[in-house]
């Protein structure tokens, strides 16, 4: 007898639904999903969000495995053949209706691109920049993420946090080399507890850190943080500086600063100023006025499909180009607010040499008044982090 709950299945199809059928965002899926069945329990969630996450990253070769050639899911039995076949492979296949006409072939030929669950043009996409290293970098892609945590140092330390944590049953480790950072032992959900609510700690990639690191912002600098979408680099940054000096967080979404507001309180943070870019105005106004500027472009999101794996099924090459013509824009614009003998970090999280080291030296050759200082790749199959590169750019004192 399957061990598999139909009131669960159905909750799992109603959500690959969404995102497959609807295009909706995998993780506001399941955010809203939760929310509105509040019956669930721990347990049944977990259950939901593995199965879930781990069917739109195997998409693709669950297709093939269910004989279904086609990407794009045509009605809700190509959604219910790739559960079968996800099911099939976790030897507990159960006799539901929506399985009876399914028909599996686990060893089927796989290419390269089917193996990997990635459309063909991205495959060759990554071939063509990364070369052997792709196949490597894409199995890393295809492994859950870890869950790492940041401590607060404006409200915790790292000692405290961990005895926090473990009295609400969450045990974390330390990551060498990473001060102030913890990596969950087992998956909890550690929003309800006590010491997140209090704001000891934000939930941050490891390798996300590094860039804010690299940033090196210190206390009573003017620094600015141009596109800081929900903030978690900008509340970095801000305990970086002890809550002294003044961050600028920008971003065109008011929505994403709104948010960012709300978690600045909780981290008991008060140097942010949020200001949305709604024109170049915005931009013109805060030229040479910088000590530091983070540049965390938008970008392809390759280095972080292990968290948003539906992204690799909503990308297009056209995409990806008109993000780099936008990236392109931004570095030659935004960078005019840092002052002379100032500081820029321009990052992605891409994997791309496209969107990382291509960029940078474009600029480096188009404004002789930067130099580069370093800069670092961060590759998922090199290290437990997401896929992160970030090049920290010095602007000469004498440029005007």
């Amino acid at each position: 007898m399957s061990r598999i709950h139909r009131p669960l299945f159905l909750v799992l199809v109603s959500c690959l639904e969404q995102v497959f059928l609807e295009k909706q965002y995998a993780d506001k899926v399941l955010e809203k999903t939760f929310k509105n069945n509040k019956k669930l329990g721990s347990r049944d969630r977990k259950w939901v969000a593995e199965n879930f996450y781990d069917i739109v990253r195997w998409w693709r070769k669950l297709g093939k495995q269910a004989q279904i050639e086609s990407l794009e899911p045509f009605h809700r039995q190509d959604i219910c053949a790739r559960v079968a076949a996800h099911f099939a492979q976790q030897g507990d296949l159960p006799s539901f209706e929506e399985f009876q006409n399914v028909q599996l072939n686990s060893l089927v030929p796989l290419t390269e691109a089917e193996k990997h669950s990635v459309p063909d043009w991205l495959y060759e996409l990554g071939a063509s920049q990364m070369g052997p290293r792709w196949s490597g970098v894409l199995q890393a892609l295809n492994h859950q993420a870890p869950v790492d945590l940041r401590l607060n140092p404006l409200k915790c330390d790292l000692q405290k946090l961990q005895m926090a944590l473990k009295s609400d049953g969450i045990l974390a480790s330390e990551i060498p080399g990473l001060p102030g950072a913890l990596s969950l032992d087992e998956r909890k959900n550690i929003f309800s507890s006590k010491a997140f609510q209090s704001g000891c700690f934000e939930v941050q990639d490891r390798n996300s850190q590094k860039v804010s690191l690299l940033v090196d912002p210190h206390p009573g600098e003017r620094v600015i943080d141009a596109c800081a979408g929900g903030g978690g680099k900008s509340l970095h940054l801000a305990a970086l500086m002890k809550n002294k000096g003044k961050l600028i967080s920008m971003d065109i979404h008011e929505w994403k600063l709104e948010e960012l507001k709300r978690r600045a309180r909780r981290n008991g943070i008060d140097i942010i100023e949020t200001k949305l870019i709604d024109s170049k105005k915005v931009i013109k106004r805060q030229e040479g006025m910088a000590d530091r500027v983070l540049l965390d472009v938008p970008c392809s999101g390759l280095g972080v499909l292990r968290r948003n794996p539906d992204a690799k099924w909503k990308l297009s090459i056209e995409q990806i180009q008109n993000l780099r013509d936008l990236q392109k824009e931004i570095l030659q614009d935004y960078s005019k607010m840092v002052k002379p003998g100032g500081v820029l970090v321009y990052a992605t999280c891409s994997i791309l040499p496209s969107e990382n080291e291509k960029q940078v030296t474009e600029f480096l050759q188009q404004n002789p008044s930067w130099t580069l200082d370093q800069q670092m790749r961060l590759d998922p199959d090199q290290s437990s982090g997401d896929g992160f590169f970030a090049a920290k750019l010095l602007r000469s004192r004498a440029s005007s």
